[in-house]
Formats: structure tokens, sequence, C-alpha cells
């Protein structure tokens, strides 16, 4: 995880956007998920990250105070690489130094860049004061027209080589996130899961200081159960996600296969709960949806009937994903868990045979051909799978530009089906077959 962090007006936002315009990740995107977000998961180079801005350390006395320290020093924490930025034509200001002090303290890789410098003249005119800092070095850079943009993410990648995101876990362990709502009863389902089956337990250190993920082997299987409880809503703000509150969340689904995401079955799903559903999907993850506390709803078949399709309804663009009925409190449900566990983690990792994907592609033609696009018929030529973790195949073809969402949707659904991947997301990207072009 990278954060941007610096005062208003210095120019993260414009960083940011220059830095996802250079991604080449695949892109998903997901309906219902708000598109004012603050993150992005961001591929320089075959070096994949996520990315945060911090949206501006703000106050109208430019010091750092209250709540504005407080949101520091969480994007502070939860980053393995902080880039701070500053203002080279304002010069340095008090608050970039207190800034500066607190990264400093901070056990942290830390790059220390100038902004708004376009040229080497402007450097040697307005990096001098920046040097009162005491770092080894500045980065010149200008977020708007390039400038210093190349050396600067090729030493950020090479730093991101360097930092130590290996865990020391059993080879094959599924990793599961449990997310979702304050108080909808994420710890009390691990501590139902790990009562419930008497596994062997022991505690692995988490990547953040004040998480502790826990190991447990359940049969022949191993598991990362990690609890990112945390995910709260800011105190004022009804409905509305605390901009740093969803980083931890945004970590655990980086390293996780599976994210379990919990309902209330008490209160419903909320609008919050799918912003939760959606930053999975935007991670590209699995996902098993859990209605927890449903022994509240004993006995009440009108009310559970109410809640399904409401929850059925409010989770149309993720149709593959399980639902399950559990409650940690009485622990009914949690022995389903585990099966379901299986069939999708199988799913999530699983490879097939170029043969076996164009005899699938070629049936989907058949069935049903892409429309004219400018007067020609789009030709689909062939496919290969490109990765797994989400499955994920390329399509060759003659005009990418001219699929219609419709047809890759249609696609995308005699994949899963043909392959056996209904309770995982499934990608396609199209692309044009190099070489020369031929007619029609």
């Amino acid at each position: 995880m990278v954060a941007l962090i610096g005062r208003p007006n210095v120019g993260k936002s414009t960083l940011f956007n220059r830095m996802i315009r250079r991604r080449d990740a695949i892109v998903d995107p997901t309906p219902g998920v708000t598109r004012d977000r603050h993150y992005a998961r961001v591929n320089y180079e075959e070096h994949p990250f996520t990315l945060v801005d911090t949206g501006g350390i703000e106050d109208e006395d430019d010091t750092i105070i209250g709540h504005i320290r407080e949101q520091a020093m969480r994007a502070i924490d939860e980053a393995d690489i902080i880039l701070f930025l500053m203002d080279g034509r304002q010069g340095l200001t008090p608050s970039d130094q207190e800034i500066a002090d607190i990264l400093r303290r901070a056990e942290k890789k830390v790059f220390f860049i100038v902004n708004k410098i376009d040229s080497p003249d402007l450097e040697i005119e307005l990096l001098s004061s920046f040097y009162e800092l005491g770092v080894d070095e500045i980065w010149p850079l200008s977020a708007d027209h390039g400038y210093g943009f190349r050396t600067l993410m090729d030493a950020l990648v090479e730093d991101l080589d360097q930092v130590d995101v290996r865990e020391e876990l059993p080879e094959g362990t599924m990793k599961l996130a449990f997310l979702g709502r304050p108080n909808v009863g994420k710890s009390s389902m691990i501590n139902a899961i790990i009562g419930q089956e008497r596994m062997v337990v022991s505690d692995i250190s988490g990547t953040t200081r004040d998480s502790v993920d826990t190991l447990l082997s359940r049969d022949k299987y191993n598991y990362l159960l990690i609890d990112t409880a945390g995910i709260r809503r800011k105190g004022k703000t009804k409905d509305k996600l605390e901009k740093f509150s969803i980083l931890k969340a945004l970590k655990a689904l980086g390293r996780c296969d599976i994210a379990l995401v919990l309902i209330d079955a008490g209160e419903g799903i909320t609008e919050q709960d799918t912003k939760v559903i959606g930053y999975t999907q935007e991670q590209g993850r699995a996902l098993i949806i859990l209605i927890n506390k449903w022994d509240l709803l004993q006995g009440d078949k009108k009310r559970q009937d109410w809640l399904l399709e409401e929850i059925r309804l409010a989770t149309n663009f993720i149709p593959f994903a399980p639902v399950l009925r559990v409650s940690a409190k009485t622990e009914y449900g949690i022995k389903r868990i585990f099966p379901e566990i299986g069939r999708v983690y199988r799913q999530f990792h699983a490879r097939f045979p170029t043969s076996a994907l164009n005899r699938l592609l070629e049936a989907a033609i058949a069935h049903h051909e892409p429309r004219i696009y400018k007067g020609r018929r789009i030709k689909l030529y062939y496919t290969a799978q490109i990765g797994t973790a989400p499955p994920s195949f390329v399509v060759i073809c003659n005009r990418p530009k001219g699929i219609h969402f419709s047809y890759e949707r249609y696609l995308k659904n005699r994949f899963r089906e043909g392959l056996g991947l209904e309770r995982v997301p499934v990608r396609l990207v199209f692309k044009e077959r190099s070489g020369r072009k031929r007619k029609g």
C-alpha cells in the first residue's frame, strides 16, 4: 500500500490521476460502487500496489491538530511506502516541516517529493530550501506535466520489491478476510469457527501493528483468518465511509483469496454493506456473503424471505457470490462455511486448457454472434487463460472497442457456466490481433 501525504493543493490528486492513467491492470468496473473513491489498484510495469490519496492535511492555521493529525497517522500506519508531496512554488512551510517530523519517526520508506517543478532550471532555483528537512534525497516532480515522473516510479517499484510481504504460512494456505460494518460479528464469527472446529490455532503477526491473524488447520487444509475490525462511518456523516477507515479492509483484500462479508440479519443490508462488497470486486476477490445473527429471525418466515430478497436485489451485480445464513451466537450454519470456502477456492484458482476454452468460445459465438460495429462484423478469433484469482481470459478479436457490455456479460456467463465457475468472478479482456489487420 502506497499513501500520498501532504497539504491541500500540493498536487496529490494530480499525481494520483497520473499514476492511475499509467496502470495496465485488467479493470472490471462494478455497478453500485461510489466513483469518488480515494484509492485505486495500480499495476506499474507488472508491479501491483494499492494507491491511497489522503485528501490533504487541512487546517486554517496551517498546523496539524486534532483529528487531522489522527487521520494522517492512520494513513502512515497502514502504508508500506509514503509519498510526501510539497509545493515547490510555495517553498518549505511550517506544516511541511511538522509532517516531515512525523514521517521521520515512522518506520516506513518515505519519498520526499517537491511538486510543480517542470525543468532542470527550476530544480536549481526551488529545491534548495527543502534540503533544510535534512533528508538524504529530494525528488523533483511535475505531476501535471510528467517531469521526473518516470524516475520517481522506477525508484518506487524498486522499493516495492523490497517491502517484506512474505508470510511464513504452510503451502496452499487459504487466506480469508472477514469484512463488514462495526458490530456485525466479525470477531465473534472467527471465535465461533475456531471453537466449533476445535482446530490447531496459532497467532501470526499481521501486517498492521494492531492486528493479529489466526492460522488454523482443519483436516488436511490450512486457513489464515484475517479480522478487519474497525471499518467505521465518520461520526457525523450518515452512511458515508470515513476516508481512512477502509485502509485496513483494502490491505486485507490485497492479501486474501476470499472475502467473507458479514451482514446483520437484524438490520438488513445497508448502503455501506454494498460499498464493502463493491470493494471486494474492485480488488478482484472471491466473495462469500454471511448473513449473521440469523437466530434473530428464527420462526419469522416472512421476515426471512423479505431479507433474502432484499439482499438479492442489492447484490444483483454479483449473482455468483454464495449467500449463507449463519449465527456466531448459536453456531447455526457454521459447519457449512468450510465446504463452501473449499468450492470457491478451487474455482478461484482453476486453470483450463486452451483447446477447451476455444471450443467454449466457438459454441458461444455460434449461439449468439456479436453485433455489427460501424458497418462491419466483429470477429472473435481465439481465447486463452491469462491468470487465476480470479480466472482471467483474453479474447483476441478484430475490434475490441466494438464489444458491447451486454455481449461481454453474455460471454462471461457462458464461460462461467461452461467452466463450472458459478461461484467466482470471471474477467475477460478483449485485445486486437497483432500484426497486419485484415479487412472485414
